[in-house]
């Protein structure tokens, strides 16, 4: 079995995105997507913080630390990129403009409801952020998570355990064992699996019964 690197996961995800679509990236994992979006390609990211036309990482030695990401990291501007206000970010989130959204999660149902904000109701500072609003107002959502958490728990579950982010919002789901569409009525349809992996071991790894595509 050789899971997907973050990378990998990242630069699948990014391949997957077409041309001209607007991308919020969230805090955490699909952050790293902005690393595998060829320059040549016109892909807006948008950062809900305030940034639109965001480009990768900077160099070490090119860091403007008043230009940040939602997650704090140092990000670069692309050409004809912009930074603004706060409420004019969530104007262009709440108002439906961003084709896309990438979060990270705790859970995905086979329906489609994400769980990424807290993992208890005694969580002393659970923090949903700006994802409430992401899940509802973009057009698609995908998730870019961990096929399991640390001790072997699967993320990819019949019905979510933690609070909810959003109910039947995610339609793809990119982990380090392969690849997933929500399909309605049906559930989680396997795309593509990382390599040696099989469908029974993917399967045993998974909350929900997975399906083979037509």
């Amino acid at each position: 079995m050789q899971p997907f690197s973050r990378g990998q996961m990242a630069a699948k995800l990014a391949g997957d995105i077409p041309e001209g679509w607007f991308v919020n990236l969230g805090i955490g994992i699909p952050t790293m997507v902005a690393d595998h979006v060829p320059a040549d390609r016109e892909v807006i990211l948008h950062s809900e913080n305030g940034v639109l036309g965001m480009g990768p990482a900077p160099a070490a030695d090119k860091i403007d630390p008043w230009l940040i990401n939602a997650g704090k990291q140092p990000v670069t501007l692309r050409k004809g990129g912009s930074y603004f206000h706060h409420a004019d970010s969530f104007s262009i989130i709440r108002g439906g403009h961003l084709d896309l959204c990438v979060l990270g999660a705790f859970e995905v149902a086979e329906n489609g409801d994400i769980a990424n904000w807290a993992t208890s109701e005694n969580d002393t500072a659970p923090a949903v952020g700006g994802a409430m609003d992401l899940a509802a107002g973009a057009k698609r959502l995908w998730v870019m998570m961990e096929h399991t958490t640390k001790d072997g728990r699967p993320k990819l579950v019949e019905r979510c355990g933690y609070p909810l982010t959003a109910p039947g919002a995610v339609s793809r789901i990119y982990t380090n064992l392969g690849i997933f569409e929500v399909v309605k009525g049906q559930g989680f349809v396997v795309r593509e699996m990382a390599p040696g992996v099989s469908f029974e071991e993917l399967q045993a790894k998974s909350g929900a019964k997975l399906h083979r595509p037509a």
